[in-house]
């Protein structure tokens, strides 16, 4: 059978493979803007932030990332399958907040995790501005983001969690809420209307502003 597909179609047998090898092993590179836009986005990626991204992790899980090189894309490949950050935020988090996290290597798979760590993120208290999109991890496209995800994280944690571990980045400042009596309140208008001016009925008259210009008719 075999033998007969190769003698009725030689040109399909011999080149179809190699076309699909080709394209499924080659991502067609960026050009013009996007290209320009890829660029400045990797121009800005900071290795001290990654740095402290690393040493955090590790911490908080309890085991070394795979890949120790420091780097964008060394620091992508750790985080790409989605394990990782799943187990980061079930940490902070106390109890699941992913519950099933996926270790097959399939890309499907491993896109799924990102995809359920981006959920968790959001249940977690992070706004949408502050969380990467699934391909800015597993496509490398903008791994700053993903670094500033991280930083946002450990600031939800340890700001609105009660989180006491380790943490990065800047601590959310809490609500302080104060109440006043009525007293208080009306001293404080008083202060402010004669800030501004204003002195319930009270003319200026007698007031000196400075000197007066004599005006003389010619």
């Amino acid at each position: 059978e075999c033998v007969l597909l190769l003698l009725l179609f030689p040109v399909i047998y011999f080149s179809a493979p190699c076309v699909i090898s080709v394209m499924s092993g080659n991502r067609a590179e960026k050009s013009g803007l996007s290209r320009d836009i890829q660029k400045k986005l990797e121009a800005k990626y900071n290795l001290d932030q990654e740095k402290q991204c690393r040493a955090w992790i590790e911490e908080v899980v309890g085991e070394a990332l795979s890949d120790q090189e420091i780097g964008m894309h060394h620091f992508q490949h750790c985080l790409k399958d989605g394990q990782v950050l799943c187990k980061l935020l079930n940490t902070l988090n106390g109890e699941p907040l992913v519950k099933k996290i996926n270790t097959q290597k399939m890309a499907f798979k491993q896109m799924e995790n990102i995809e359920q760590f981006i959920k968790g993120c959001k249940t977690f208290g992070l706004k949408d501005g502050d969380i990467f999109q699934t391909a800015d991890l597993y496509e490398c496209q903008n791994m700053s983001q993903v670094v500033a995800t991280i930083y946002a994280v450990s600031s939800v944690a340890s700001s609105e969690k009660g989180f006491e571990g380790p943490c990065i980045g800047t601590k959310i400042a809490a609500k302080n809420e104060r109440e006043f009596d009525e007293a208080t309140l009306n001293a404080g208008k008083f202060v402010l209307g004669g800030q501004m001016g204003y002195t319930e009925g009270e003319s200026q008259s007698g007031m000196s502003m400075g000197k007066t210009r004599k005006v003389v008719d010619m």
